[in-house]
């Protein structure tokens, strides 16, 4: 599986096609599923940029992007959503239209109580760990850890000279995942070399302007659907060298 991740953080001065609205992301994302992508992850935004939980926009996000793909898409619940936990839970209860899942970071705090809302609404959890925290190993004492949708394992090591090893190591610190499924990325300059090392490893991945404003050359991207091919490309050729 190869997602698709639209926007995260970024915004339209990061000098690539950034979508931002909804109607600006479903565009961008039935071209990325055209272009080859099975999942979709995606960060809500308010008419003035930033993240939300807001269910209104939520809404609005997923109903335009479901009129566009039929491939599962799901959104953050990054604390800086909602910075406070009991608040976060409560925006996610007054969702009017569910995601198919929703990434919840391990490391954050109230994580636990974000995922068994997410749970109770029947809404797959990602279980975000990222390198240099505490996630793996507060996921791997976790009782819900056996009800996730899937790991994602985020290697946060920008370079592309370490990134490979902080993967290494982050996957070492996994040990079984409750038996779930990992994806497997990362970002900036190590999105690509994390993307070739979850092929070799026959991990899925994803990758979209969130992750990379680069392709593999180091030109820039002109959209998530040309990183979406050139993610496909670059899995297919490590895959089959494995």
């Amino acid at each position: 599986m190869v997602q698709v991740c639209l926007n995260g953080a970024r915004a339209a001065g990061d000098g690539a096609a950034v979508p931002l609205s909804p109607a600006a992301l479903a565009e961008a994302a039935a071209a990325a599923v055209a272009a080859g992508a099975s999942d979709v992850h995606v960060h809500p935004r308010t008419p003035c940029g930033q993240d939300t939980l807001s269910a209104r926009v939520v809404a609005a996000t997923l109903e335009a992007i479901r009129a566009r793909v039929a491939v599962p898409v799901g959104v953050t619940t990054g604390a800086w959503t909602e910075p406070d936990p009991d608040a976060r839970v409560a925006r996610i209860r007054s969702w009017t239209v569910l995601p198919d899942h929703a990434s919840v970071n391990w490391h954050e705090p109230g994580a636990e109580e974000v995922a068994v809302a997410l749970i109770e609404r029947g809404v797959g959890v990602e279980a975000g760990l990222w390198s240099g925290t505490d996630g793996a190993a507060l996921f791997a004492a976790s009782r819900l850890g056996p009800s996730v949708l899937r790991v994602l394992a985020e290697v946060t090591a920008p370079s592309p000279d370490t990134a490979e090893d902080t993967a290494h190591a982050l996957l070492l610190g996994l040990g079984p995942a409750h038996g779930r499924p990992v994806l497997l990325h990362g970002e900036d300059g190590g999105a690509w070399p994390v993307l070739r090392l979850a092929a070799r490893l026959g991990l899925a991945t994803r990758i979209g302007l969130e992750d990379t404003l680069l392709l593999p050359d180091g030109r820039p991207a002109r959209s998530n659907a040309e990183l979406v091919t050139q993610g496909l490309a670059q899995y297919g050729r490590y895959r089959r060298r494995s």
